[in-house]
């Protein structure tokens, strides 16, 4: 294995352009501009479905972490590499982008530890944070947190734990707010939200001052617990730290609420910001559109979406998609049917199974003919699933 790894390393680099940009459209004739390849590899890479053509057309592209658009085409790539369980094959790649001379950074070395993370390799993640050194970049306190950050993303907490206990002192790295709230999310995420505690109190020994994002996840966590006199201690330690909740904690606690099936709280929730005089945003009510749509209050959801926008505020799309599949779901497409109409009137499609469930339900309401107007559009604005929407049609009919 690790002869056959050299090998592709030395041949990727004394070749470092072997790899045709003709995979991803472009003949001998035409060049792609470095975004323009990057796009085109975005776009393969959404339907492929041969692990090595992933690899290649990732190889391509000669992307970097320079570029948004990259690192989501090699998040995209590692993702689906490890739904095919290509661990090799991803191994292979990231090794071999790692010997690329045009790599040799911080950043870079940090998006490939969070890639091993993803795919769930964290001892690769490890090796990658140990060899640094010897690739001459120094550690920090940014990668780090990109190897704590890649614990997270594999589920593993106890070797986040360990890592948080020994790395500093082993490599003289002096963690900062970022490594702190990793360690509260992901103490949250494994249940184990009272840990965060202890994180707090060696900040204030550090002299780090926490954040709204550090309060915000323990909130979340506490919530996630069910631990309610914890979310009171939270907020009494934001007191502490001359912290007023804005609207982004409310946002928090409103969906933690919705979560548990405790829309009713929430609603209380949101009427006291109003009595504050804090405005709420689209985000908060898409949160209470989405939990009062669970519990099955569809008129409250539709109170709050109203409200909403009389209050001139503009819904995200997913609260048009969350109305549009509840509604349908329990049986009133006629109003699913006025939030579709306005939903699409902004180019905001949902997906297809809901779709499919609002035009059937249309049709044995006996509104075959506004069902046939759906389909309609769909088949103009997707020509690709023509003959899906077709099959559909003819079915309405009978």
């Amino acid at each position: 294995m690790a002869l056959r790894i050299k090998l592709r390393l030395t041949s990727f680099l004394q070749h470092p352009r072997q790899f045709s940009t003709s995979i991803l459209g472009s003949d001998s004739k035409s060049s792609l501009t470095s975004k323009e390849k990057s796009r085109a590899a975005v776009n393969l890479l959404r339907t492929e479905k041969n692990p090595q053509r992933i690899i290649e057309i990732c190889r391509a592209a000669s992307l970097t972490p320079e570029s948004h658009i990259d690192r989501v085409a090699y998040t995209k790539a590692i993702s689906k590499l490890k739904e095919l369980n290509y661990f090799n094959g991803i191994r292979d790649f990231l090794e071999e982008s790692k010997a690329r001379p045009d790599m040799k950074s911080e950043r870079f070395i940090s998006h490939i530890i969070v890639l091993y993370g993803r795919a769930g390799m964290v001892s690769d993640a490890v090796k990658t944070f140990e060899e640094m050194h010897e690739m001459g970049i120094q550690r920090s306190a940014y990668t780090l947190n990109a190897l704590l950050y890649s614990c997270r993303l594999a589920n593993e907490f106890k070797e986040m734990k360990r890592i948080y206990l020994e790395f500093p002192s082993i490599y003289g790295i002096v963690p900062n707010l970022d490594v702190y709230n990793t360690m509260i999310k992901g103490f949250c995420e494994s249940g184990e939200s009272s840990a965060a505690y202890s994180i707090l109190n060696e900040m204030d020994r550090k002299g780090i001052k926490p954040n709204g994002t550090t309060f915000g996840t323990m909130i979340q966590g506490f919530y996630k617990e069910e631990k309610f006199e914890d979310v009171g201690k939270v907020l009494k330690i934001m007191e502490g730290h001359d912290m007023r909740p804005g609207i982004g904690i409310y946002n928090i606690r409103i969906q933690s609420l919705c979560k548990l099936g405790r829309s009713k709280e929430a609603k209380a929730l949101f009427e006291g910001i109003l009595s504050r005089q804090m405005k709420p945003n689209n985000v908060t009510y898409a949160h209470l559109i989405h939990g009062f749509c669970r519990e099955g209050d569809f008129e409250e959801a539709k109170g709050f979406f109203k409200m909403m926008v009389k209050s001139g505020i503009q819904p995200l799309s997913d609260c048009y998609f969350t109305l549009i599949y509840f509604l349908s779901k329990g049986g009133d497409f006629e109003a699913a049917l006025g939030i579709c109409k306005e939903s699409m009137s902004k180019n905001w499609v949902p997906n297809f199974s809901t779709m499919k469930m609002l035009v059937e339900g249309l049709a044995s309401s006996s509104m075959v003919d506004e069902a046939t107007e759906i389909i309609g559009q769909l088949k103009q604005k997707f020509p690709g699933q023509g003959e899906r929407w077709a099959e559909i049609e003819e079915g309405l009919a009978k």
